[in-house]
């Protein structure tokens, strides 16, 4: 009976682990499916195979201006959360301060809260504050959603390196900002090039935010959910939402590449020197 209990968890974890990615990833599976039938409307069996909904794509003026807005914000959104994200990581890996955990968890707490809550108290945030509704205010609200998330990188950066390697800079006469560009900079480069990449992800992707405090400029998100209201343009949605979700897929499968590679070489380093 004893046996029982410990071999049915272990066969049972498999197959709901099976049943969660099929329930979670097969809607998003007949996304690119879709994008390549010649009809309209997406169903089976499927009419044809045609890539003209992907040719009609850089044809499109506002799907182009929306591109470019969504680089610009997820370019700035990005290089500004890993840079507060460095500072941030830092402070709390190396040093020991009252508050301490309860600014690392104020600064986590984006990651809980509903994100429509966020969004509206951002809107009546910037409203008082007499700004007008932008890509600078969808960019500075990016940076809040997205900073929680270059922490968790960088601080696993952080965390791994080896402080002896500054100490050793620093008895060597090197100054502490010339320490952290030449020896820490370089030791935590893979987890910043993870961070930039996370952070461009999730800015690049993210809706309900944008949706408040963009103002007259679109985004992709924005734009997709305004060709949403018109079958016609469904097909040119599913062809846009495929592109996307490979270059998703693909920053993501770097950034997790990196992640890895840093961790190995924080467990090398701390062998060597143990």
């Amino acid at each position: 009976m004893t046996a029982m209990r410990r071999l049915l968890p272990g066969r049972l974890l498999p197959a709901y682990a099976f049943f969660y990615v099929v329930f979670l990833y097969l809607p998003v599976i007949f996304l690119p499916i879709f994008s390549i039938n010649t009809a309209a409307t997406p169903k089976f069996p499927l009419s044809g195979f045609t890539l003209k909904w992907y040719q009609d794509l850089p044809r499109t003026p506002a799907l182009l201006d929306a591109t470019w807005n969504s680089l610009v914000v997820g370019v700035s959104a990005s290089i500004l959360s890993t840079v507060l994200g460095i500072l941030a990581a830092r402070s709390i890996t190396r040093y020991r301060y009252p508050g301490r955990r309860a600014m690392n968890g104020l600064i986590m707490a984006p990651l809980v809260l509903p994100e429509i809550i966020v969004a509206i108290s951002l809107l009546l945030v910037i409203l008082q504050l007499g700004l007008s509704l932008s890509l600078f205010t969808v960019v500075l609200s990016h940076v809040l959603v997205c900073v929680p998330y270059s922490m968790t990188v960088l601080t696993a950066g952080f965390e791994g390196f080896d402080r002896s390697l500054e100490e050793a800079s620093a008895d060597l006469g090197e100054s502490a900002f010339g320490t952290f560009r030449r020896v820490t900079l370089p030791m935590v480069a893979p987890a910043i090039i993870s961070s930039l990449l996370v952070c461009f992800t999730i800015s690049l992707d993210e809706f309900l935010i944008a949706f408040f405090l963009t103002g007259t400029e679109a985004t992709l998100p924005i734009y997709i959910w305004g060709q949403l209201r018109f079958a016609a343009k469904l097909p040119g949605v599913l062809a846009l939402g495929t592109l996307l979700l490979v270059a998703s897929f693909l920053l993501m499968t770097i950034a997790e590449i990196l992640r890895r590679r840093a961790a190995r070489r924080t467990q090398n380093e701390g062998a060597f020197h143990a």
